[in-house]
């Protein structure tokens, strides 16, 4: 008699919480992200629901519509990760930092070891119910006062883009919500499955949690020189000795104003960028690549195996020897719930 052919592991669920004045955008970016990442098999490695505190049935948006959700605050408690997106009606929640009665009953059906995140002002929803007392964390730069005003037991960080706490991860405005989600792949299923998102959703593949979250200088002015030329070289170039003066050299322009301008656009520094992107390398040739640890910090320009543990074990926590077998691991049909 032949062994009975295990079941597929089932996706993680992400239990997406719409409440009264959610934010259009920051409600479709769980679904966006979460809805294409596959397993070598082809199948989705999360599942995507949205509930309200009420019973199925519409909410009102910032927009001028409502969306219907199909499931009530009972779906909470199927959740493996509950996602909060922003709202501009929070109410009594951002005078007093209290939970209107609906929302702090829907909350409680959330279980212990669910994972728990939010977007922008969703925050206030995670600080009022007690879950970022004493913990690391952020929201939108712009509501910094009122936070630390109502929830002064939380370590308010207003100058980065997501902050991950482990099982709690909270994260800045709008654009910083792609960032956080993409990160959640990232750490959930490896830097292979998350670039391919990125790709198809043609978003950066990495921005840094602690990048700024408010750069004044964003977009450059028409016509003026860019570093992206000299990013796009060093990317071609990350394997070998890269010096400040020959990036900027790439863009004719002296050290101190490629500097400026560099952080301006990317909110960090060459040299942080130039770790970060190695880093990023080293991680895809770890989860698809047999190349010895040697060899990849080699490729991955930075020169010795324990210059890359050590780059590694401050970006992520790990050594390259147990991140190449976690995600192996996970390519070969390791667990789906992340």
């Amino acid at each position: 008699m032949e062994p009975a052919t295990p079941a597929p592991p089932r996706p993680h669920r992400v239990v997406v919480l719409a409440l009264d004045g959610v934010l259009t955008f920051e409600l479709g970016i769980p679904q966006r992200i979460f809805a294409l990442p596959r397993d070598a098999a082809g199948r989705p490695l999360y599942e995507v629901v949205t509930c309200s505190v009420r019973e199925p049935g519409p909410v009102r948006t910032d927009a001028d519509y409502t969306v219907r959700v199909e499931h009530g605050p009972e779906a909470l408690a199927t959740a493996d990760t509950v996602l909060i997106p922003a709202t501009h009606e929070l109410g009594p929640l951002l005078e007093e930092g209290v939970l209107p009665s609906e929302l702090a009953s829907a909350l409680t059906l959330v279980r212990p070891e669910a994972r728990l995140v939010s977007i922008c002002t969703g925050a206030f929803v995670l600080a009022a119910a007690g879950l970022l007392d004493g913990r690391p964390a952020t929201t939108h730069w712009g509501y910094t006062a009122v936070f630390r005003r109502l929830f002064p037991a939380v370590r308010l960080d207003p100058d980065v883009l997501f902050v991950d706490d482990g099982s709690v991860l909270t994260s800045a405005g709008v654009a910083a919500g792609l960032d956080l989600c993409l990160h959640l792949v990232r750490r959930d299923h490896g830097a292979a499955v998350a670039n391919d998102v990125a790709r198809r959703t043609v978003l950066p593949p990495h921005r840094d949690g602690g990048q700024a979250q408010y750069v004044r200088s964003p977009v450059p002015e028409p016509r003026a020189s860019t570093t992206a030329a000299a990013r796009r070289w060093a990317l071609s170039r990350l394997h070998e000795t890269i010096s400040l003066r020959e990036l900027a050299a790439r863009e004719s322009m002296s050290v101190r104003t490629f500097t400026r301008r560099f952080r301006d656009e990317v909110g960090l520094s060459p040299g942080q960028w130039l770790v970060q992107q190695r880093v990023e390398r080293a991680r895809a040739l770890l989860e698809t690549s047999d190349l010895p640890v040697e060899r990849i910090a080699r490729n991955s320009g930075f020169g010795t195996a324990q210059s890359l543990r050590q780059h590694l074990q401050a970006a992520i926590g790990v050594t390259p020897t147990a991140y190449r077998r976690t995600f192996r691991a996970a390519d070969a049909g390791g667990p789906g719930r992340g």
